[in-house]
Protein backbone atom coordinates (compact mmCIF):
# COMPACT_ATOMS: atom_id res chain seq x y z
CA UNK A 1 0.00 0.00 0.00
CA UNK A 2 1.15 3.77 -0.98
CA UNK A 3 2.47 5.42 2.47
CA UNK A 4 1.25 9.05 0.31
CA UNK A 5 -2.78 7.41 -0.35
CA UNK A 6 -2.47 5.94 3.20
CA UNK A 7 -1.60 9.36 4.60
CA UNK A 8 -4.28 11.33 2.14
CA UNK A 9 -7.00 8.51 3.50
CA UNK A 10 -6.11 9.37 7.22
CA UNK A 11 -6.69 13.32 6.19
CA UNK A 12 -10.02 12.95 4.92
CA UNK A 13 -11.41 10.21 7.70
CA UNK A 14 -10.24 12.61 9.97
CA UNK A 15 -12.13 15.30 8.31
CA UNK A 16 -14.87 13.19 8.14
CA UNK A 17 -15.15 11.62 11.99
CA UNK A 18 -14.70 15.47 13.19
CA UNK A 19 -17.54 17.13 11.02
CA UNK A 20 -20.13 13.77 11.68
CA UNK A 21 -19.36 13.67 15.80
CA UNK A 22 -17.93 15.64 18.30
CA UNK A 23 -15.93 14.68 21.35
CA UNK A 24 -12.76 13.49 19.11
CA UNK A 25 -9.16 13.73 20.39
CA UNK A 26 -5.49 12.94 19.16
CA UNK A 27 -5.98 9.88 21.68
CA UNK A 28 -9.17 8.48 19.90
CA UNK A 29 -8.62 9.45 16.40
CA UNK A 30 -5.46 7.88 16.58
CA UNK A 31 -6.78 4.84 17.76
CA UNK A 32 -9.61 5.25 15.03
CA UNK A 33 -7.03 5.69 12.41
CA UNK A 34 -4.47 3.15 13.69
CA UNK A 35 -1.22 5.45 13.88
CA UNK A 36 0.37 7.78 16.90
CA UNK A 37 -0.93 10.64 18.43
CA UNK A 38 1.90 12.37 17.37
CA UNK A 39 1.04 11.59 13.44
CA UNK A 40 -2.20 12.40 14.33
CA UNK A 41 -1.16 16.37 15.98
CA UNK A 42 0.90 16.66 12.22
CA UNK A 43 -2.34 15.71 10.12
CA UNK A 44 -4.21 18.52 12.14
CA UNK A 45 -1.50 20.90 11.17
CA UNK A 46 -1.65 19.76 8.17
CA UNK A 47 -5.60 19.94 7.55
CA UNK A 48 -4.95 23.26 8.50
CA UNK A 49 -1.81 24.61 6.12
CA UNK A 50 -4.75 23.51 3.71
CA UNK A 51 -7.06 26.24 4.89
CA UNK A 52 -9.91 24.06 6.67
CA UNK A 53 -10.69 25.92 9.99
CA UNK A 54 -10.01 23.21 12.14
CA UNK A 55 -9.87 23.67 16.35
CA UNK A 56 -9.29 21.73 19.52
CA UNK A 57 -12.01 22.45 22.61
CA UNK A 58 -11.68 21.23 26.05
CA UNK A 59 -15.26 20.06 26.26
CA UNK A 60 -15.90 18.96 22.69
CA UNK A 61 -12.78 18.17 21.09
CA UNK A 62 -11.61 18.93 17.59
CA UNK A 63 -14.17 20.81 15.65
CA UNK A 64 -14.64 22.45 11.99
CA UNK A 65 -16.36 25.44 11.33
CA UNK A 66 -19.72 24.31 9.70
CA UNK A 67 -19.53 27.58 7.69
CA UNK A 68 -16.77 26.86 5.66
CA UNK A 69 -17.24 23.37 3.37
CA UNK A 70 -19.15 24.37 0.04
CA UNK A 71 -22.61 22.39 -0.03
CA UNK A 72 -22.25 18.77 -1.48
CA UNK A 73 -20.78 18.17 -4.46
CA UNK A 74 -22.45 15.56 -6.32
CA UNK A 75 -19.72 13.61 -8.57
CA UNK A 76 -19.72 10.32 -9.99
CA UNK A 77 -17.15 7.51 -9.25
CA UNK A 78 -15.74 8.34 -12.41
CA UNK A 79 -15.66 12.37 -12.01
CA UNK A 80 -14.15 11.76 -8.61
CA UNK A 81 -11.50 9.74 -9.63
CA UNK A 82 -10.13 11.75 -12.79
CA UNK A 83 -10.15 14.83 -10.74
CA UNK A 84 -8.37 12.88 -7.39
CA UNK A 85 -5.42 11.48 -10.15
CA UNK A 86 -5.19 14.48 -11.97
CA UNK A 87 -4.62 16.59 -8.39
CA UNK A 88 -2.16 13.74 -7.02
CA UNK A 89 -0.22 13.62 -9.97
CA UNK A 90 -0.01 17.03 -10.88
CA UNK A 91 -0.16 19.00 -7.91
CA UNK A 92 1.20 16.40 -4.74
CA UNK A 93 3.87 15.30 -6.94
CA UNK A 94 4.89 18.60 -7.56
CA UNK A 95 4.73 17.88 -11.59
CA UNK A 96 3.72 21.39 -12.22
CA UNK A 97 5.32 23.62 -9.73
CA UNK A 98 3.07 26.45 -7.80
CA UNK A 99 -0.19 24.00 -8.60
CA UNK A 100 -0.30 22.51 -5.07
CA UNK A 101 -3.28 23.91 -3.50
CA UNK A 102 -5.31 22.05 -6.04
CA UNK A 103 -4.72 19.20 -3.65
CA UNK A 104 -5.73 21.07 -0.62
CA UNK A 105 -9.08 21.93 -3.03
CA UNK A 106 -9.66 18.05 -3.87
CA UNK A 107 -9.27 17.43 -0.12
CA UNK A 108 -11.93 19.86 0.73
CA UNK A 109 -14.62 18.32 -2.43
CA UNK A 110 -13.84 14.73 -1.30
CA UNK A 111 -14.62 15.23 2.80
CA UNK A 112 -18.26 16.18 1.36
CA UNK A 113 -18.53 12.59 -0.43
CA UNK A 114 -20.52 10.27 2.01
CA UNK A 115 -17.89 7.65 3.86
CA UNK A 116 -18.73 4.67 1.87
CA UNK A 117 -17.93 6.20 -1.65
CA UNK A 118 -14.63 7.80 -0.27
CA UNK A 119 -13.92 4.32 0.95
CA UNK A 120 -14.61 3.13 -2.50
CA UNK A 121 -12.78 5.80 -4.03
CA UNK A 122 -9.39 5.40 -1.91
CA UNK A 123 -9.59 1.35 -3.18
CA UNK A 124 -9.71 2.48 -6.95
CA UNK A 125 -6.84 5.42 -6.01
CA UNK A 126 -4.35 2.45 -5.14
CA UNK A 127 -5.12 0.64 -8.20
CA UNK A 128 -4.01 3.55 -10.64
CA UNK A 129 -0.69 5.92 -10.32
CA UNK A 130 0.14 8.64 -13.14
CA UNK A 131 3.41 9.36 -14.05
CA UNK A 132 4.71 12.50 -15.56
CA UNK A 133 7.87 14.71 -16.78
CA UNK A 134 9.79 15.08 -13.80
CA UNK A 135 10.12 18.92 -13.28
CA UNK A 136 12.32 21.12 -11.26
CA UNK A 137 11.56 21.59 -7.98
CA UNK A 138 10.19 25.20 -7.23
CA UNK A 139 12.62 26.52 -4.33
CA UNK A 140 14.51 29.36 -5.85
CA UNK A 141 12.65 30.75 -7.83
CA UNK A 142 8.78 31.07 -6.23
CA UNK A 143 9.56 34.87 -5.63
CA UNK A 144 9.55 35.24 -9.39
CA UNK A 145 6.33 33.56 -10.18
CA UNK A 146 4.45 35.22 -7.43
CA UNK A 147 5.84 38.71 -8.76
CA UNK A 148 4.73 37.93 -12.25
CA UNK A 149 1.60 36.98 -11.31
CA UNK A 150 1.43 40.32 -9.40
CA UNK A 151 2.02 42.12 -12.33
CA UNK A 152 0.43 40.62 -14.63
CA UNK A 153 -3.08 41.42 -12.13
CA UNK A 154 -2.02 44.83 -11.86
CA UNK A 155 -0.29 45.40 -15.34
CA UNK A 156 2.94 47.28 -13.73
CA UNK A 157 5.98 46.72 -15.87
CA UNK A 158 8.86 44.84 -14.20
CA UNK A 159 12.61 45.52 -14.10
CA UNK A 160 14.50 42.31 -14.88
CA UNK A 161 17.80 40.88 -15.81
CA UNK A 162 17.76 37.63 -17.56
CA UNK A 163 20.60 34.36 -17.95
CA UNK A 164 21.41 33.96 -21.38
CA UNK A 165 22.48 30.70 -22.36
CA UNK A 166 24.14 32.18 -25.99
CA UNK A 167 26.27 34.93 -24.71
CA UNK A 168 26.68 36.02 -20.56
CA UNK A 169 27.02 39.74 -22.22
CA UNK A 170 23.15 39.99 -22.35
CA UNK A 171 22.64 39.34 -18.80
CA UNK A 172 21.78 43.42 -18.71
CA UNK A 173 18.47 44.82 -16.96
CA UNK A 174 15.92 45.78 -18.96
CA UNK A 175 11.94 46.41 -18.81
CA UNK A 176 9.55 43.43 -19.16
CA UNK A 177 5.72 43.51 -20.05
CA UNK A 178 4.05 40.31 -18.97
CA UNK A 179 1.60 39.10 -21.17
CA UNK A 180 0.75 35.31 -19.85
CA UNK A 181 2.26 32.83 -17.65
CA UNK A 182 2.61 29.26 -18.82
CA UNK A 183 3.51 25.72 -18.49
CA UNK A 184 5.35 24.26 -21.02
CA UNK A 185 7.34 21.19 -20.70
CA UNK A 186 8.80 20.46 -17.06
CA UNK A 187 8.93 24.29 -16.43
CA UNK A 188 6.58 27.95 -16.32
CA UNK A 189 7.60 30.62 -18.72
CA UNK A 190 6.15 34.26 -19.19
CA UNK A 191 5.12 35.66 -22.70
CA UNK A 192 5.39 39.37 -22.82
CA UNK A 193 7.11 42.40 -24.34
CA UNK A 194 11.27 42.72 -23.94
CA UNK A 195 11.60 46.39 -24.43
CA UNK A 196 15.52 46.17 -24.89
CA UNK A 197 14.62 43.67 -27.88
CA UNK A 198 11.82 45.74 -28.67
CA UNK A 199 9.84 42.50 -29.58
CA UNK A 200 7.85 39.29 -28.02
CA UNK A 201 10.10 37.39 -25.86
CA UNK A 202 9.10 33.93 -23.88
CA UNK A 203 11.45 33.56 -20.98
CA UNK A 204 11.95 30.88 -18.71
CA UNK A 205 11.14 31.93 -15.21
CA UNK A 206 13.75 29.84 -13.08
CA UNK A 207 16.07 31.84 -15.19
CA UNK A 208 15.71 35.26 -14.35
CA UNK A 209 18.77 36.77 -12.67
CA UNK A 210 16.63 39.40 -10.86
CA UNK A 211 13.44 40.42 -10.88
CA UNK A 212 11.58 43.69 -9.47
CA UNK A 213 8.33 45.27 -9.77
CA UNK A 214 7.65 49.02 -10.78
CA UNK A 215 4.59 51.70 -11.34
CA UNK A 216 4.86 52.49 -14.42
CA UNK A 217 1.57 50.65 -16.16
CA UNK A 218 1.33 48.82 -19.44
CA UNK A 219 -1.31 46.98 -21.65
CA UNK A 220 -1.62 43.77 -22.94
CA UNK A 221 -2.65 44.15 -26.52
CA UNK A 222 -6.62 42.77 -27.10
CA UNK A 223 -5.32 40.42 -30.07
CA UNK A 224 -2.51 38.59 -28.09
CA UNK A 225 -3.19 34.86 -26.91
CA UNK A 226 -0.98 32.76 -26.13
CA UNK A 227 -1.71 29.96 -28.88
CA UNK A 228 -1.02 32.89 -31.57
CA UNK A 229 1.88 33.53 -30.29
CA UNK A 230 3.33 30.17 -29.98
CA UNK A 231 2.28 29.27 -33.25
CA UNK A 232 3.63 26.48 -35.10
CA UNK A 233 6.63 26.01 -32.70
CA UNK A 234 7.59 22.68 -32.25
CA UNK A 235 7.09 23.29 -28.67
CA UNK A 236 7.34 26.74 -26.69
CA UNK A 237 9.68 28.87 -28.88
CA UNK A 238 8.56 30.45 -31.82
CA UNK A 239 11.11 30.92 -34.90
CA UNK A 240 11.38 34.06 -37.14
CA UNK A 241 9.89 31.60 -40.27
CA UNK A 242 8.07 28.76 -40.94
CA UNK A 243 9.21 25.32 -42.24
CA UNK A 244 7.91 22.56 -43.68
CA UNK A 245 9.71 19.55 -42.54
CA UNK A 246 9.71 15.84 -43.90
CA UNK A 247 11.48 13.01 -42.28
CA UNK A 248 11.91 9.51 -42.64
CA UNK A 249 11.84 6.97 -39.99
CA UNK A 250 12.78 3.24 -39.80
CA UNK A 251 11.18 0.23 -38.25
CA UNK A 252 10.92 -0.12 -35.40
CA UNK A 253 10.69 3.91 -34.60
CA UNK A 254 8.35 4.39 -37.39
CA UNK A 255 5.97 2.85 -34.60
CA UNK A 256 6.74 4.13 -32.04
CA UNK A 257 6.98 7.87 -33.61
CA UNK A 258 3.01 7.30 -35.04
CA UNK A 259 1.79 6.49 -31.35
CA UNK A 260 2.24 9.98 -30.48
CA UNK A 261 1.27 13.51 -31.42
CA UNK A 262 4.32 15.21 -31.39
CA UNK A 263 2.52 18.24 -33.46
CA UNK A 264 -0.27 19.61 -33.94
CA UNK A 265 0.42 19.62 -37.82
CA UNK A 266 1.56 16.16 -38.07
CA UNK A 267 1.24 13.98 -40.74
CA UNK A 268 2.31 10.09 -41.75
CA UNK A 269 2.47 8.21 -44.44
CA UNK A 270 2.79 4.87 -44.33
CA UNK A 271 5.21 2.75 -46.48
CA UNK A 272 5.53 -1.23 -47.62
CA UNK A 273 8.15 -1.75 -45.92
CA UNK A 274 6.95 -0.51 -42.16
CA UNK A 275 8.85 2.72 -42.75
CA UNK A 276 7.04 6.10 -42.13
CA UNK A 277 7.67 9.49 -43.60
CA UNK A 278 6.78 12.09 -41.25
CA UNK A 279 5.60 15.78 -42.37
CA UNK A 280 4.89 19.10 -40.27
CA UNK A 281 4.68 22.60 -40.36
CA UNK A 282 7.63 24.21 -37.65
CA UNK A 283 7.73 27.63 -36.65
CA UNK A 284 12.14 27.88 -36.03
CA UNK A 285 14.01 25.04 -36.54
CA UNK A 286 16.00 25.32 -32.59
CA UNK A 287 13.92 22.63 -30.93
CA UNK A 288 13.40 20.08 -33.76
CA UNK A 289 16.97 19.57 -34.47
CA UNK A 290 17.37 18.34 -30.71
CA UNK A 291 14.55 15.99 -31.13
CA UNK A 292 15.39 14.26 -34.41
CA UNK A 293 18.90 14.25 -33.50
CA UNK A 294 17.07 12.32 -30.16
CA UNK A 295 16.40 10.12 -32.99
CA UNK A 296 19.58 8.31 -33.71
CA UNK A 297 19.91 6.49 -37.23
CA UNK A 298 16.31 5.62 -37.34
CA UNK A 299 15.68 9.44 -38.46
CA UNK A 300 16.61 11.32 -41.69
CA UNK A 301 16.02 14.78 -42.92
CA UNK A 302 14.46 15.14 -46.39
CA UNK A 303 14.00 18.51 -45.87
CA UNK A 304 14.94 21.05 -45.42
CA UNK A 305 18.06 21.01 -46.10
CA UNK A 306 18.80 23.78 -43.35
CA UNK A 307 17.42 20.84 -41.16
CA UNK A 308 19.43 18.14 -42.41
CA UNK A 309 23.33 20.33 -42.17
CA UNK A 310 22.14 21.57 -38.24
CA UNK A 311 21.65 17.74 -37.39
CA UNK A 312 24.91 16.73 -39.75
CA UNK A 313 26.72 19.13 -37.88
CA UNK A 314 25.57 18.66 -34.27
CA UNK A 315 26.14 14.48 -35.06
CA UNK A 316 29.50 14.97 -36.33
CA UNK A 317 30.23 17.15 -33.50
CA UNK A 318 29.13 14.72 -30.96
CA UNK A 319 30.72 11.88 -33.00
CA UNK A 320 34.13 13.59 -32.58
CA UNK A 321 34.12 14.09 -28.25
CA UNK A 322 34.33 9.47 -28.81
CA UNK A 323 36.55 9.06 -32.10
CA UNK A 324 39.65 9.99 -29.51
CA UNK A 325 38.93 8.36 -26.75
CA UNK A 326 41.02 4.99 -25.43
CA UNK A 327 39.50 2.15 -23.87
Amino acid sequence: MSIKYTRVHRLLEIISLVQSQRGWNAKTLSERCDTTERNIYRDINQIKEAGIPIEHHKETGYKINGTFFMPPVRLTFEEALAISALCEAMADKGAIPFVRPASMAMNKILAQLPFDAREELTERMRTMELRTTATMDEEGYEDVYDKVQTALLKRTVLRCKYESTSNPENDEAFMFHPYALFFGTRAWYVVGFHEKRDDMRTLKLSRFLAIEPTTEKYEIPTTFNVDKHLGNAWNMIPGDQDYEVELNFETPFSQTVSDTRWHNTQEIKWHDDDSCTFTCTVSGLEEIVWWVLSMGPYCKVVKPELLAQRVEQLASDTAAMYGTATV
